[in-house]
């Protein structure tokens, strides 16, 4: 499998999610693949928000060498799923996918653990640290549920 985390800015909530269900993956000896992307260009080849890397960190995981993109068209031929953070995420993938089959690979993250909720992981940017440590709470269970669905 591989999977691509999408957020807005790939510097918060995406790298933390691809983070995240690599060192899952690896732990667990897959040989799947994670990436993340976001929409704004403003933070391309971008380390995530030190805050971020100070929370995965935290937990032992280190994002410090992923560096932010720009989704692209052809993410949909290379990714097998594709999951947004929230609403805005979605919109922003749906318009670039051409096909039926291209936007059935999206999906909101959140709806791992809670089915067509289309809940929202809130952006922590422009908050404190404690929304960082939110985020990874809800990516952690998020991730989990990943890795209970496609990786048996």
């Amino acid at each position: 499998m591989k999977y691509l985390m999408v957020c807005f800015g790939n510097i918060c909530r995406s790298p933390m999610a691809m983070g995240l269900l690599k060192s899952k993956l690896d732990a667990a000896g897959s040989t799947s693949e994670v990436d993340s992307c976001g929409f704004e260009p403003h933070h391309i080849g971008d380390a995530p928000d030190m805050r971020a890397q100070k929370v995965m960190k935290a937990h032992g995981i280190d994002i410090s060498n992923i560096r932010a993109r720009l989704f692209q068209k052809n993410d949909f031929e290379t990714y097998d799923k594709i999951f947004v953070m929230d609403r805005r995420n979605y919109a922003d993938v749906k318009i670039l996918a051409i096909t039926t089959e291209m936007l059935q690979k999206v999906d909101y993250i959140m709806n791992m653990v809670h089915p067509d909720s289309n809940m929202e992981v809130p952006d922590p940017y422009y908050g404190n640290a404690d929304g960082f440590n939110e985020t990874y709470s809800a990516l952690n269970i998020a991730t989990d549920a990943i890795m209970a669905k496609f990786e048996k």
